[in-house]
């Protein structure tokens, strides 16, 4: 096998490996959206369609190819609070620190989108 043909094989594996990955995203972040509110589950910032992209669907087990369709294994944080998940995620693993992981010892947000749904309802 000669370095090109070395280079295309490989180049191949990770275009498959990168296809999969989005495919499998896919699935999970549409079936999430429909089930939960657009709203951080850390920092109840709220979202439209036309700042979606920056909502992100989090495994709360850190297995990503752990997808129930009851949505019980996500949540759906910003990319801020993603990042900042992974990473003390990422300081418990390595050092072994006392940190859990927020999924465990955060209630989440306290934010209601529909807190006052009905009084608004009745308005019209």
């Amino acid at each position: 096998m000669n370095k090109n043909s070395t280079q295309t094989a490989g180049n191949k594996i990770i275009e498959n490996a990168r296809r999969y990955k989005e495919d499998r995203e896919k699935g999970y972040r549409e079936q999430a959206l429909k089930l939960y509110s657009w709203v951080c589950g850390r920092c109840t910032r709220e979202f439209t369609h036309k700042n979606l992209v920056e909502l992100t669907v989090h495994h709360k087990n850190h297995n990503h190819d752990d997808n129930p369709s009851d949505g019980s294994n996500w949540e759906l944080l910003c990319l801020y609070c993603h990042d900042n998940e992974h990473a003390r995620y990422e300081e418990q693993v390595r050092y072994g620190s006392d940190i859990v992981s927020t999924a465990e010892n955060n209630v989440g947000g306290t934010h209601n989108p529909f807190a006052d749904l009905k009084g608004l309802l009745n308005q019209k």
